[in-house]
C-alpha cells in the first residue's frame, strides 16, 4: 500500500501502481490538510467573496460573477463543457498513472477539494475503473483540461471506462465495484481538471521505459562488437576519464564489464586500428542520452510532487492565489528533449545494424548474414524495418514545445502542446524498443557465423554471452529464410520488459 501524501511519490511508486497493481491510499496527514483548505473554499462562498473558479466564470469569462445558487451547477458544466476530446484512447496504463498524479497534487491540500470526492478517485484507481479518455485535446497549459475532464465524467456516473478490459457507461462501471457517483461541490471540477497529469502521466511512464532503453542500447552494442570482432581500446577507462560526463562513462564501464574475457572483441585486433562510429563513440552517443534522461528524470520527479491548479489555497495564511502552476512548459521541454535523446539511441543502432549486414563492413561476415546469398534475403529486410522507424522519429523528435496557439479569446495565449511532446515521445520510444530488438538479433546472428567460420577463439564476453543466450532462447539461428515478424516482436517484448537486465544485473550489479 502506497501512501500519498502529496511530497514524496516517487517514479517508481508510480509503475508498482500502474503496472504492478499496488493499492494506494491517503496519509493521515493529508486528510487534516485537505479539510482545512475546504474549510476556507465553504467558508469564502458562504461570505460570497469573489474567487477565481469558485464564484466566477473560467478563462475569459473570469469577469462573469456566479450566483451561490449556481456554483454546483458551475462545476459540472465545466467538465461537460470540457469534456470535448477526440481520437483514439488514451493508454489504459496512461489513464491510471494520470489518475494517481492527480490524486497526489490534491492530497497536498491547497485545492479546496473535499475528502469524499479525493478518495472515489483513489477508490476507481484500486478498483480498476479506468476512464475511457480520447488522446486528442490538450494544449498543455491550463493544464490538461480535456482528458482531465474526461476522466472526472465517470466520477459522476458518465462518459465511458473499462473494468477487467471491457469498455462500458461510466454509471455502470461505479455500480459494478459498489462506488457511488459524486455530486461536485464548488470548486471541485477546477481542483480536479486544472493539472498536467496527462504529460505527468506519460512522462513518468515515459523516463521509466527510457531508463531501461538506454541500458539496452549499451547490450545491443556489446553484442555487435562480439559480431563484428571490434576494438575494446576505445572503452579504457583512461581515455573517459579525460571526459567526464556521467552517462559516457557509465556507457563505457558497462561495455567493458559485457565483454570481459571475450575472444572476439579484443582490446586490439590485427588488420585494421579503430572501428567506425557507430561501434568506437557509443560510449560518447549513448552517454548524452544518459546525461538527458538524468535531467527529464528530475523534471518528473518533481512535477509529480507538484500543486498545478488553480487557484490555491493557503489557510494558515488565510489568503486565496491565482498563478500559473498548470502551465505545462517544464513537461513540454523535457518530453521533447527524453525524445530527442532516445531517437539517438535508435539512429546510431540503425547504423550498427546496417554495418553488420554488409559484407564490405562487417569484417568477414556473409552478406545479410545468410550463407545462401540470392536464394535467401537473410535479415536483408529487418534493417529497412529499423531504418523506417528511424526515419519516422526523426519527424517525431521535431519539439512540440517550440509552438503555440492562443486559446480562450486570447486569454490563455501562450501554451505549451506538451501533451503532444508526450505522446509523441512514447512512440518514439516503443520504435526504438524495434530497432534495439533488430541490432540483437542480427548480432546474434553475426555471432553464430562468426562461430561458424573461426578456427581461433569464440568465447563471448561474460554478459554477452547471458544476453545472446536469452535471445536465442526466442529466435534460433537463422540457416534459411522465414517469416521474421513474430521474432521481432517477440525481442522487442524482451526488451520492453527489462528481463535482460534483471539477469545481467544477477551477474555484475555495475551494469545500469
Amino acid at each position: 500500500m502506497i501512501k500519498l501524501t502529496g511530497s514524496d511519490l516517487t517514479i517508481e511508486q508510480v509503475i508498482r501502481v500502474v503496472r504492478g497493481g499496488e493499492r494506494v491510499e491517503l496519509s493521515d496527514s493529508t486528510v487534516k490538510n485537505i479539510n482545512r483548505a475546504r474549510e476556507m473554499v465553504d467558508k469564502l462562498v458562504e461570505e460570497e467573496e469573489i474567487v477565481y473558479g469558485v464564484t466566477t466564470g473560467f478563462g475569459r469569462f473570469s469577469n462573469r460573477r456566479i450566483c451561490i445558487d449556481k456554483i454546483i451547477e458551475l462545476q459540472e458544466n465545466l467538465i461537460k463543457s470540457h469534456a470535448a476530446g477526440c481520437g483514439n484512447p488514451l493508454p489504459r496504463e496512461v489513464v491510471k498513472a494520470m489518475m494517481l498524479l492527480r490524486s497526489n497534487a490534491l492530497a497536498g491540500g491547497y485545492s479546496g477539494i473535499r475528502l469524499e470526492t479525493l478518495q472515489l478517485l483513489l477508490a476507481m484507481i484500486n478498483q480498476g475503473v479506468i476512464p475511457w479518455v480520447p488522446e486528442h485535446g490538450s494544449v498543455g497549459a491550463s493544464g490538461d483540461l480535456i482528458p482531465l475532464s474526461h476522466m472526472v465524467l465517470v466520477m459522476l456516473g458518465k462518459g465511458k471506462a473499462y473494468v477487467d478490459g471491457e469498455l462500458i457507461t461510466g454509471e455502470q462501471a461505479l455500480v459494478e465495484k459498489g462506488l457511488k457517483p459524486v455530486r461536485l461541490g464548488s470548486k471541485e471540477g477546477l481542483a480536479l481538471i486544472n493539472g498536467t497529469q496527462m504529460m505527468g502521466g506519460y512522462g513518468v511512464l515515459a523516463v521509466h521505459d527510457s531508463n531501461n532503453l538506454v541500458i539496452h542500447a549499451d547490450l545491443a552494442l556489446a553484442l555487435s562488437l562480439e559480431a563484428m570482432q571490434g576494438i575494446l581500446a576505445a572503452f579504457d577507462p583512461d581515455i573517459h576519464k579525460l571526459r567526464p560526463h556521467p552517462g559516457q562513462i557509465q556507457s563505457a564501464k558497462n561495455i567493458r564489464q559485457l565483454t570481459a574475457g571475450s575472444q572476439l572483441a579484443l582490446r586490439e585486433q590485427e588488420g585494421h586500428i579503430q572501428d567506425a562510429y557507430s561501434l568506437r563513440c557509443g560510449p560518447q552517443v549513448h552517454g548524452a542520452s544518459r546525461d538527458a534522461l538524468t535531467h527529464v528524470n528530475q523534471i518528473i520527479s518533481r512535477e509529480l510532487n507538484s500543486v498545478t491548479d488553480n487557484p490555491l489555497f493557503f489557510p494558515e495564511q488565510n489568503k486565496v492565489l491565482s498563478g500559473g502552476n498548470f502551465h505545462g512548459q517544464p513537461l513540454a521541454l523535457g518530453l521533447d528533449y527524453l525524445a530527442i535523446a532516445v531517437s539517438e539511441l535508435g539512429n546510431i543502432s540503425e547504423r550498427r545494424t546496417a554495418r553488420m549486414l554488409d559484407a564490405n563492413l562487417n569484417n568477414g561476415l556473409d552478406m545479410f548474414l545468410t550463407r545462401k546469398g540470392g536464394l535467401n534475403s537473410g535479415y536483408m529486410i529487418a534493417q529497412y524495418t529499423a531504418a523506417s522507424l528511424v526515419a519516422e522519429n526523426k519527424v517525431l523528435a521535431s519539439p512540440a514545445s517550440i509552438d503555440s496557439i492562443p486559446t480562450s479569446a486570447n486569454k490563455e495565449d501562450h501554451v505549451s502542446m506538451g501533451s503532444i511532446s508526450a505522446r509523441k515521445a512514447r512512440e518514439i520510444i516503443s520504435h526504438v524498443e524495434q530497432i534495439l530488438a533488430i541490432e540483437l538479433i542480427t548480432a546474434c546472428q553475426g555471432i553464430d557465423l562468426r562461430s561458424a567460420s573461426s578456427s581461433a577463439g569464440t568465447k563471448l564476453g561474460a554478459g554477452s554471452r547471458v544476453i545472446y543466450q536469452k535471445v536465442r532462447e526466442l529466435v534460433p539461428r537463422l540457416d534459411e529464410d522465414r517469416i521474421l515478424y513474430p521474432e521481432l516482436k517477440e525481442v522487442k517484448e524482451l526488451v520492453h520488459s527489462g528481463e535482460l537486465v534483471r539477469v545481467l544485473q544477477q551477474v555484475s550489479a555495475e551494469i545500469k
